[in-house]
């Protein structure tokens, strides 16, 4: 086995132990345990590490702009379509998708199959390509929650001044937010992480650690699929990968790039999982609504979130691997042109099956 395979298998695995784990964690207490452990500590320290780590030059900025660049256009393409109406999801899921289906995970689920298949040089191109990509999750997706939990509470008795005030206080309090912050100011400064002294980096590396491991138990832990979320979780991800196909045989269409490996990291790369950051974002609107006693739905569904992060790991993986393994076939434009209509037909399966269902019933009832 492969050793991008065996770190596929393994990440899987602890997904897995982590939904046989489950029955022992009885509280909402001891979950929310765990996740304060990753949102307070884990995930602040790997990006505190990945953005001082970062070596960027100017006439580089191309690479991580087409990563940020799909971002953006998934994202403007979840809000601005009709899907929540044709799909039939709930408003709050379908907020949780608009925010979640843009996001790219190649950490878990892209950078080893590119080490294994295409050696150094396209990893290096995939990590610049991830800072355009935490661009959006962590800074431009934690304001469009923010923006969206102000809306649809409607606070009342603020002025501009008083919510920009109440947003960066929100931002402040959150070790994510101010883990970036830092990193930056160090950044501005010609720092990097072996600037610090080698007991904080010593510290920091052995946090970072606990990520991986920490968010893949969560995730098992926290999944509790419905029939109707499989329906829509399905539907979406076949859709996202149709577009991200389009958007990759676009790039290889428009962009002088003959390097088998570097066109397969144009296909492979936005095929990536969806990230858990969003989510860090999510719980923190959460948090702000238990303060204001907000009743009903949040602004966000949580658990859809963490199903939604449980499916999308070995969906992607599983897609990734049928990339790498058919050799060439996937660096050809018609090709990619093909899978994505494929794909796209693919998601609306689920949509139609229950239509079908649907009028099944209703002919039934009819003849009774």
């Amino acid at each position: 086995m492969s050793s991008a395979l065996t770190k596929t298998v393994y990440l899987i695995l602890i997904i897995f132990i982590g939904y046989l784990f489950n029955k022992k964690i009885h509280s909402k207490d001891q979950k929310d345990g765990i996740k304060i452990l990753i949102l307070g500590l884990a995930l602040p320290a790997t990006i505190f590490i990945a953005l001082l780590k970062i070596e960027f030059s100017i006439e580089m900025i191309i690479v991580p702009a087409l990563a940020l660049g799909f971002n953006l256009m998934f994202y403007f393409f979840m809000h601005k379509l009709p899907l929540r109406n044709l799909f039939n999801i709930p408003e709050h899921q379908y907020r949780t998708l608009i925010l979640l289906i843009p996001s790219l995970a190649p950490g878990l689920s892209c950078f080893p199959f590119i080490a294994e298949f295409s050696g150094d040089e396209p990893l290096a191109l995939a990590a610049l390509a991830d800072v355009g990509n935490k661009l959006f999750v962590l800074m431009i997706a934690y304001t469009i929650a923010m923006k969206w939990f102000y809306t649809r509470n409607k606070i009342e008795n603020q002025t501009r001044s008083s919510k920009i005030k109440d947003l960066l206080l929100a931002m402040a309090e959150e070790p994510v937010n101010m883990a970036i912050v830092v990193a930056i100011v160090m950044l501005a400064l010609g720092l990097n992480f072996s600037s610090l002294p080698e007991f904080i980096q010593m510290s920091i590396d052995k946090l970072s650690l606990m990520m991986t491991p920490l968010v893949l138990l969560f995730i098992g832990i926290s999944v509790k699929l419905t029939r109707q979320q499989v329906k829509t979780i399905t539907s979406m991800l076949f859709l996202r990968s149709g577009f991200a196909f389009l958007f990759s045989a676009v790039l290889l269409f428009l962009l002088p790039v003959k390097d088998i490996g570097t066109r397969l990291l144009i296909v492979v790369f936005i095929q990536s999982a969806c990230s858990f950051w969003p989510y860090a974002h999510m719980v923190a609107v959460g948090r702000l609504e238990d303060k204001n006693n907000k009743q009903g739905n949040g602004t966000f569904d949580l658990d859809f979130a963490m199903n939604l992060l449980a499916c999308s790991l070995p969906f992607s993986v599983t897609l990734i691997l049928i990339i790498y393994s058919s050799g060439d076939f996937f660096t050809h434009t018609y090709t990619i042109f093909g899978s994505s209509l494929m794909f796209i037909v693919l998601s609306a399966v689920p949509l139609l099956l229950t239509q079908k269902r649907s009028m099944e019933s209703m002919e039934s009832l009819a003849n009774r």
